[in-house]
């Protein structure tokens, strides 16, 4: 039994107790002094701006497919009406937060965890140390700092590519208007139903940033453990990031409760 402790539970729980110091001492350092501004404004291009393409482009396919599905339930009882409606409500309160997540998950995940391992096995972190410069602010903070800022930013494209697709659903069926069709979506929703999802996407962005640092700069065994870091990047913070949503959408419903009515 002793064995089996030592082998398959305590190294977990030691992961993951270092996990968090690592965690709290990069929000710790985000509030002091040097604030690297120019690193932090490089990665948010990097993690914001670079990924627009690919949140507008999904969003816009999302919205046609998610119009064309709430047609076919909703056409079963004559509430067709309620289709921008409710394609946008679905859109803001969860579909577009979890599928940005998701994304920029795979894309930004992969790649910090890819850079920061790559950094590492050539002793390129060293090198930062050698010549005075704080490391782990350097390369942790500010990519977690530009993932939280960003996230909003790209939950937002998501949601407004998503209306833009599911109006050209509709427009190919029925020829709604635009200006028509966004009345219609916003019939409705209120700034309670956007606001907890996209802010709850910061949390994405500290999940994403986190988990991908974290693993990259815990990189060993050479390019092997490069591959291996991009890998375990997105599937860890995926997994996480699945996990912090249900206890999300649950605070929300306590903080924000005309959300779950």
């Amino acid at each position: 039994m002793a064995d089996f402790l030592h082998r398959y539970v305590l190294p977990p729980l030691a992961t993951a107790g270092d996990a968090v110091v690592f965690s709290v001492r990069a929000v710790r350092e985000a509030f002091r002094p040097p604030f690297e501004l120019k690193e932090t404004a490089r990665q948010l291009y990097e993690i914001g701006w670079l990924s627009v393409p690919l949140i507008a482009a999904a969003g816009f396919a999302v919205g046609i497919v998610l119009s064309m599905h709430t047609r076919a339930s909703l056409e079963r009882f004559g509430a067709e009406a309620l289709i921008p409606a409710a394609l946008t409500l679905a859109l803001v309160r969860e579909t577009g937060p979890l599928v940005v997540g998701l994304l920029v998950s795979g894309r930004v995940g992969a790649g910090v965890g890819a850079e920061l391992g790559a950094m590492k096995v050539t002793e390129q972190v060293d090198a930062l140390e050698a010549v005075a410069v704080d490391s782990f602010k350097f390369l942790v903070v500010t990519r977690m700092v530009a993932c939280v800022v960003a996230m909003p930013i790209l939950t937002t494209v998501m949601n407004f590519t998503g209306i833009v697709g599911g109006w050209v659903a509709e427009a190919a069926i029925t020829g709604m208007a635009f200006r028509t069709y966004f009345e219609a979506a916003f019939s409705i929703v209120q700034f309670t139903d956007y606001l907890p999802g996209t802010l709850k996407t910061m949390v994405f962005g500290f999940i994403i940033a986190m988990t991908a640092s974290y693993i990259g700069m815990h990189t060993s065994h050479g390019t092997q453990g490069v591959g291996r870091s991009a890998t375990r990047s997105v599937v860890l913070a995926s997994m996480l990031m699945i996990a912090a949503n249900v206890v999300l959408v649950r605070l929300i419903f306590f903080v924000f409760p005309e959300t779950a009515e």
